[in-house]
């Protein structure tokens, strides 16, 4: 199975796709890691939504191949209309969330071009929401401020942020800090920093604490991440540009 990105019109946004290996019974899938991002995917079968996740798993394209479009934490809720922790862990039809009409008409808009299909309802639905203050809330603990501060940066009491980022991200802050924590560790391996540094320059206390943070999560060593194909191999972030917009 091979996963690559590609070319996202949508802000806060990458798209990406994956198509299946010449012998699909053989075919081990593509590893899934935490991000705290939630995806709206197309396949020849129908449209799902894949929300945020906690710990990592494989997943094969239903077919031949699966589109997608990767929304930054924070996002997704704008465009599916729901809170993103009820659907964490989890994979969902769109016709769960969306009404039978509308999806049938994006899943005929989309036999001739899932990407533009998608891209274009994705882009409709978040006009005019601007930058929701939860983008950038994550954008601050993946720099690794603590949540307390990050609370107060907003305005909010640590208990509205936790609530606010239940809805937003799927989990509270401190995991979304984590999680994310944990992929800037798994960019800065891919792009060839020595483990050794990644720990320091990740935010994580030493050596011992990134290992078990990264079996926690990945349920593999790092070592095994680096050697293992799919979304593992490329897990970029989309944050979103523009004005930041508080509610």
């Amino acid at each position: 199975m091979a996963y690559r990105e590609l070319r996202a019109e949508v802000p806060g946004a990458v798209a990406w796709s994956v198509i299946a290996g010449p012998h699909p019974q053989q075919d081990e899938g593509t590893l899934v890691l935490p991000d705290g991002c939630m995806d709206l995917i197309w396949h020849c079968g129908g449209l799902l939504v894949a929300g945020p996740d906690t710990r990592a798993h494989r997943t094969t394209a239903a077919g031949a191949r699966a589109i997608g479009l990767r929304f930054a934490p924070g996002v997704g809720p704008h465009v599916f209309g729901v809170r993103a922790d009820e659907l964490r862990d989890i994979r969902v039809p769109l016709e769960q969330l969306w009404p039978d009409a509308m999806v049938r008409r994006l899943f005929h808009a989309a036999e001739a071009d899932p990407l533009r299909a998608i891209s274009t309802v994705a882009r409709d639905r978040l006009d005019g929401v601007g930058r929701p203050v939860e983008t950038a809330i994550a954008a601050r603990l993946a720099r690794g401020v603590p949540v307390a501060q990050v609370a107060a940066d907003v305005g909010w009491s640590e208990r509205r942020l936790h609530r606010k980022s239940l809805s937003a991200f799927g989990y509270g802050p401190k995991t979304l800090a984590r999680v994310l924590r944990f992929d800037r560790a798994l960019g800065l391996a891919r792009a060839g920093v020595p483990l050794a540094r990644v720990a320091a320059e990740a935010g994580f206390s030493d050596h011992a604490h990134l290992a078990r943070e990264v079996r926690a999560l990945a349920g593999a060593s790092m070592t095994g991440l680096l050697g293992q194909p799919g979304r593992a191999e490329n897990s970029s972030i989309p944050w979103p540009s523009g004005s930041l917009t508080t509610a």
